[in-house]
């Protein structure tokens, strides 16, 4: 069977980061808010979760209309150009794990549709990341959607990272802690990660940011070792944030924008709504 790796390569771009990364909040509960600054273009900054769940992808009237609006689109990173950045360079998974552990990636990889010889070269954390959703991942992500509804409406779109940068925040981490993180997965049940899913689903339709993060937290903290999951959420927010609101403010001095990331990138007191504020936006609610 002939798999298209960057096919794999687009589902996975807008996935790698879920909502599962969080910090403390540090804003009004709210995903969809109107930034506007006296000496700045307007900026609608929407939080998203990364599912193709129906229950998040049919776009509010509001939302459309601020998309339609604005003069650029902006995501959380460009599609990467090749498979490189998915796979391990000199290493087999065949060779690293259990039996009894392969025999779980070789039915998750089924359940994704994803070859077992993909499988076995793909990074391990980026297979923990895809392993762990309780659904198989689709190009029709929220994301993804808002990006096609932007290209449908003529709108430039850019991504806020590279698809390297993207990548590298997990890529720093050694062969043995994303292990970790892989194994801690496939200790994971069916059944418990539909149970998260549909937790963080009804936080997320409910608009409440602070429930979000705190249930992202606890799946995270009970999965892995404190310091790993620390130095994860360090690397994958705290990091990435503080260059995302840069780029996202230079890019509003010449163009409106839609920007459309991860909901866990914006709270926490280095979070997208606080950097906007610090900037002299005022930000709304937008219903």
């Amino acid at each position: 069977m002939f798999f298209d790796v960057q096919k794999l390569c687009q589902k996975l771009i807008s996935f790698c980061f879920l909502a599962v990364f969080s910090s403390t909040v540090f804003a009004a509960p709210g995903l969809f808010w109107k930034a506007e600054s006296p000496s700045n273009n307007t900026i609608y900054l929407f939080g998203t979760i990364h599912t193709d769940d129906n229950r998040v992808t049919d776009f509010s009237p509001a939302l459309i209309a601020s998309l339609k609006s604005v003069d650029a689109f902006m995501m959380e990173a460009d599609a990467p150009k090749d498979a490189s950045v998915l796979m391990m360079s000199d290493a087999n998974l065949q060779t690293i794990l259990t039996q009894n552990e392969l025999d779980k990636v070789y039915a998750l990889a089924e359940f994704h549709v994803m070859p077992r010889d993909v499988a076995l070269r793909t990074k391990p954390w980026l297979l923990a990341v895809m392993f762990d959703a309780a659904r198989p991942i689709t190009p029709f992500a929220q994301d993804n959607l808002l990006m096609r509804l932007a290209e449908d409406f003529g709108k430039e779109v850019t991504g806020i990272e590279t698809a390297a940068e993207h990548f590298s925040a997990m890529d720093s981490l050694s062969i043995d802690e994303q292990l970790i993180f892989l194994r801690a997965v496939l200790k994971r049940s069916a059944q418990t990660k539909e149970l998260d899913y549909e937790r963080l689903i009804q936080a997320y339709l409910a608009g409440n940011s602070e429930k979000l993060t705190a249930l992202n937290s606890k799946i995270m903290a009970k999965m892995l070792p404190p310091s790993l999951w620390a130095k994860m959420r360090s690397q994958l927010l705290d990091e990435r944030n503080a260059v995302m609101a840069a780029r996202v403010l230079d890019a509003a001095k010449n163009k409106s924008l839609f920007v459309a990331v991860g909901a866990s990138h914006l709270a926490g007191k280095n979070g997208l709504i606080a950097s906007l504020k610090q900037a002299g936006y005022q930000l709304t609610i937008v219903k």
